[in-house]
């Protein structure tokens, strides 16, 4: 027969084990919950610490792009959408940071050369993000650049090599893609990639669909600018 000793301890063939306690419930909670709102804190904190530097990285890409699709403009003003018109100053009410932007350049001479517009659509593969000069005067396209792209290697990036953008250089808008070789004369046309003509066919519309929008609202900026 099993059992104990007086003092508590298994009696030798014993086949009973002491049961040792479970911590309790709200230790386990206090300790996943310390540990979660210490990640947190930690994103937080390299959040708010990578930003300002991920913001002037980005401002720099920018301004490397505006300066190639306007020729390397004297000096560039950043023109606001607010309230369905373009505009230098915003109201006060509006921040700023909210609202859409175009980019005005110009020469060294003071007068305005064309002006940056930035753009994206879906594509093939993903979202094809590009900047483009444009003359409103003219409706003539300036230069083009390709910011975000991540379309087929091989295929659809060939979007962004300076053998296709260098073609809308002095394009008249609407710009319309053609196959094969551009006919001698036509000022719209541009050729498209072969094998990868859904990723050219995104960029064409991405420039038209931007003219489309903002040349009306251009216009009546530099009417209210004379």
């Amino acid at each position: 027969m099993t059992g104990t000793s007086e003092a508590g301890i298994p009696a030798a063939g014993a086949d009973k084990v002491p049961v040792q306690p479970h911590p309790q419930s709200w230790r386990l909670l206090l300790t996943l919950g310390g540990a979660g709102a210490l990640a947190g804190l930690l994103i937080v904190l390299a959040y708010d610490w990578t930003k300002p530097r991920i913001d002037a990285h980005n401002a720099e890409l920018l301004g490397v792009a505006i300066e190639e699709v306007l020729h390397s403009p004297q000096r560039t003003d950043t023109i606001y959408l607010d309230h369905g018109a373009l505009t230098e100053k915003p109201s006060a009410a509006e921040d700023r940071s909210k609202l859409e932007r175009i980019y005005k350049g110009y020469g060294a001479d003071g007068r305005v050369v064309g002006y940056a517009i930035s753009t994206s659509e879906a594509g093939f593969a993903d979202q094809v993000g590009l900047i483009f000069g444009y003359d409103p005067a003219e409706k003539q396209v300036l230069g083009l650049k390709i910011v975000a792209s991540k379309e087929t290697p091989g295929l659809g990036d060939k979007i962004e090599r300076p053998s296709f953008t260098a073609q809308f250089a002095r394009r008249i808008a609407p710009i319309i893609g053609v196959k094969g070789k551009v006919p001698s004369g036509d000022e719209s046309a541009i050729e498209m990639i072969t094998g990868a003509t859904i990723s050219s066919r995104t960029v064409i519309r991405e420039i038209n669909n931007a003219v489309k929008r903002w040349q009306p609202l251009l216009d009546k900026y530099q009417q209210g600018a004379k």
